[in-house]
């Protein structure tokens, strides 16, 4: 399976951004996409999770509410919706895959990566 991870770039404080993940060549019979981020000097963290078939999502508690995963399976996209955003929220957020979203925030779970793209927030 191939991710590829688009959608970053700066935006102010109080603003919103949506990330893409375009995903293909998947064999998995439930596939799992889940949306990672890492800010300089601290490690991977989990953020939210989709199963492409049936649309469960699962989120970190630090979302709040601001954060939405969505796929479209027409377009083989998982989307990150972002909204309200802070400075925390600065980092590299990366895309990954795996089958079943048992664990789904357990980073070595996933055994397929996309590059990550930037998000930089200014306050």
């Amino acid at each position: 399976v191939q991710l590829q991870a688009s959608g970053g770039g700066l935006v102010q404080a109080g603003s919103s951004l949506r990330l893409s993940c375009a995903v293909t060549g998947s064999t998995y019979s439930n596939l799992v996409v889940g949306w990672f981020r890492q800010a300089p000097g601290k490690e991977r963290d989990a953020v939210a999770a989709i199963t492409v078939k049936g649309g469960a999502t699962f989120y970190e508690d630090f979302v709040q509410g601001r954060f939405t995963i969505s796929r479209d399976n027409a377009k083989n996209t998982v989307y990150l919706h972002m909204s309200s955003l802070k400075p925390d929220d600065t980092a590299v957020y990366t895309c990954a895959a795996k089958n079943y979203p048992m664990d789904w925030h357990k980073a070595h779970r996933y055994e397929a990566w996309g590059q990550g793209t930037l998000v930089t927030v200014s306050s």
